[in-house]
């Protein structure tokens, strides 16, 4: 069966990146006769370029009829005199709606050959493997009104609405029971109920949604709290499911703690598995074109796609191991390197990988 995947390079260390992801898919393609096709579109500053506009009609069209999307990175200083209308990073908001990849899955894992990466002491942070789960398409980068408006006085006053529908709040807590359910069974729910009406309403539908998963444990936690025990304590914490801002915020903390942002991937799904795969970390214009990103948050984002859109549990396994394996080797790209270890290129680990593979 044909799977045909929409590969959206987009800007800065994106094509890097993604090159590297292709390739070991390509390899995994041939060897376990996957059946994947790869299509290649554009997205964010790129697509302006071409187009004059992040999200084009080309692309959408390419990503609806695709079954899953493998993304890079969107946006650079080239494009941020742009009006916010058209900046690249409104493709990639653009192409969340669009396909209503409602849940943000962001996993913070750290590998034991970094532990001495991260700021933190490694007993804090020693076989750290949480789950974010961050509502994607509402709450207020979606939120109408908004703008920047001239007051009577002649003061300007630039506004944001935060608003989500029980409906909204219902499926993502329907998305991260699910998934508490398929790791230690316990959820935190993260909100500002103290403060803000609209998160208590969260609060009140995440519990009420709660009843119909008596076998997952659920706590509630307020966002500051939060950030300060994921600096604490993040280990007390299994899967945590939060707001679109808070989760934005959050899951970058939790990218820390590992040591790097290069390492961790994301997913991005609808209500049926569909979609769209990318790693947490920017487009890093300031090293696009050297060589020297770190592609393995890129793969493991394909390792996830094999996983969830696909089901192809087997496949995406084999992938991890391999990442693993390839740290074992003592490869590291610039961002992960420490004394003692092999400083490879972006490619060069992209081998690692798929050297890996083969001796499996």
């Amino acid at each position: 069966m044909t799977k045909k995947i929409a590969v959206l390079p987009g800007d800065g260390i994106g094509p890097e990146i993604v090159a590297e992801a292709i390739k070991v898919l390509d390899w995994l393609n041939s060897d376990m006769n996957l059946g994947l096709v790869f299509e290649n579109g554009l997205i964010g500053g790129a697509a302006y370029d071409v187009y004059g506009t992040p999200f084009p009609e080309q692309t959408i069209a390419l990503v609806k009829q695709a079954d899953a999307i493998l993304l890079g990175a969107v946006g650079g200083p080239k494009w941020e005199s742009l009006d916010i209308s058209v900046r690249p990073e409104k493709g990639l908001l653009g192409l969340r709606s669009e396909l209503q990849l409602f849940s943000n899955l962001r996993p913070a894992i750290l590998y034991p050959q970094l532990a001495g990466a991260s700021t933190l002491k490694p007993e804090v942070v020693s076989s750290l493997d949480l789950m974010i789960v961050r509502e994607l398409t509402g709450g207020i980068y979606f939120g109408q009104p908004r703008g920047i408006r001239l007051l009577d006085n002649g003061e300007r006053q630039g506004f944001n609405t935060l608003v989500y529908s029980e409906s909204e709040i219902r499926r993502i807590a329907h998305s991260a029971f699910q998934i508490a359910r398929k790791r230690n069974r316990r959820l935190c729910s993260v909100d500002k109920a103290n403060v803000l009406e609209c998160t208590e309403l969260w609060r009140e539908v995440v519990t009420e949604t709660g009843k119909q998963y008596s076998d997952v444990q659920l706590s509630h936690m307020y966002v500051d709290n939060a950030s300060m025990q994921l600096v604490r304590a993040p280990k007390q914490f299994d899967v945590i499911v939060t707001t679109n801002l808070f989760g934005d915020i959050l899951s970058d903390t939790a990218a820390m703690l590992t040591g790097s942002i290069g390492m961790l991937p994301s997913a991005s799904l609808d209500a049926n598995s569909k979609g769209m795969y990318e790693p947490i970390h920017g487009s890093a214009p300031d090293i696009a074109g050297k060589g020297i990103a770190n592609p393995l948050a890129t793969i493991l984002s394909a390792a996830m796609m094999l996983h969830y859109t696909f089901n192809d549990i087997e496949a995406a396994v084999r992938i991890k191991q391999a990442v693993n394996d390839a740290l074992d080797a003592s490869v590291r790209t610039a961002d992960i390197y420490s004394e003692g270890m092999q400083k490879v290129s972006t490619s060069q680990m992209g081998n690692a990988v798929i050297s890996a593979l083969t001796k499996r």
